[in-house]
Formats: C-alpha cells, sequence, structure tokens
C-alpha cells in the first residue's frame, strides 16, 4: 500500500518533533515498521538525517544546558522499547527475569549520574532505584511473578515519570 507524502511528513515529525520511537510514530500513523525504517534510511541516503533534525530541534527548544534532559529522554525511549521487547518477545521466564533486572540496574544508574544537578531527577532517580529493588526481589523471590511485574511495570513507568520527574 503506497503511502501519501503527507503521511511520510507526519511520520517524520512524530519522530522529530514529537521525540516519538520510530515503532510509536509508525503506529501512529498506522504505518508499518518496516516501511517508517525503509524511510528514514531512505531520507538518510537523501541527505535528510531524522536522527540529526531530531536533535536539532531539541537543542533549539531548551539550549544547551538541557543536554541531559535530551540524554535521559532518549534513554527513557530506549527503555521503553527493551521492555516491550522483553514483554512481548519469545523470552522464557528467566531470561526475561535477568533482562529486567539488568535493564532496571542500567536505569538506575543513569538516573543516579544524571541526578546531579536537578532536584526532580534525583526524585525520579530514588522512585527508580526503589522500582529495580522491587524488581531484584520479585526475581529472586517470587519469580513466577515476573511476567505480572513486567506488564505492570511499563505504564506504571510512565507514571513514575509523571509524579517524580
Amino acid at each position: 500500500m503506497a503511502h501519501s507524502l503527507e503521511t511520510r511528513q507526519a511520520v517524520r515529525r512524530s519522530y522529530v518533533h514529537e521525540r516519538l520511537s520510530l515503532k510509536a510514530a509508525s503506529d501512529k500513523h498506522k504505518v508499518g515498521y518496516h516501511t517508517v525504517r525503509r524511510w528514514k534510511d531512505q531520507a538518510m541516503a537523501d541527505g535528510d538525517c531524522w536522527d540529526k533534525a531530531r536533535t536539532a530541534s531539541r537543542m533549539a527548544e531548551g539550549g544547551l544546558g538541557d543536554i541531559t534532559t535530551q540524554l535521559l529522554e532518549d534513554f527513557a525511549l530506549l527503555f521503553q522499547a527493551t521492555v516491550e521487547e522483553i514483554r512481548d518477545g519469545d523470552y522464557d521466564g528467566l531470561k526475561k527475569a535477568e533482562a529486567l533486572s539488568r535493564l532496571s540496574d542500567a536505569y538506575t544508574k543513569t538516573m543516579k549520574a544524571a541526578a546531579g544537578g536537578d532536584p526532580k531527577i534525583a526524585k525520579l532517580s530514588v522512585a527508580l532505584e526503589v522500582l529495580d529493588e522491587l524488581a531484584r526481589f520479585i526475581r529472586e523471590n517470587h519469580p513466577q511473578q515476573l511476567e505480572a511485574f513486567a506488564v505492570i511495570l511499563e505504564p506504571f513507568g510512565s507514571r513514575v515519570s509523571e509524579v517524580f520527574g
């Protein structure tokens, strides 16, 4: 199915200015992920780097002082995409538990590193550290509950960011 130029531009706008992941942008505009991936690659070959445009858009909105926030935002998007992959992927319970544990640890460490200068980020870092400890506790003491935890963690992570971030 051929998509209009307007649809392609809308997907690019969602990725660049709304900072949606490629998957989220493809879902939002009802275009297959592989099609969107191809559009992005084709644009790059034509000299339009969506990632550079995305970075420039962020810089224009907040200046260089917001670079930590921008990096955290990128990490949060990657975190969310990875949680979705863990949840939807073909992994057994133990592999899901290990992946969640490693991901939670990386998130906590990233937030701690960024928390130095921003009180909001510091609060968020503590909240995420508690979630990391909860994930570790569930993995060690209630491994049969890990799948349910993964399902709950994804939407709750957004809630934690809203409340503490």
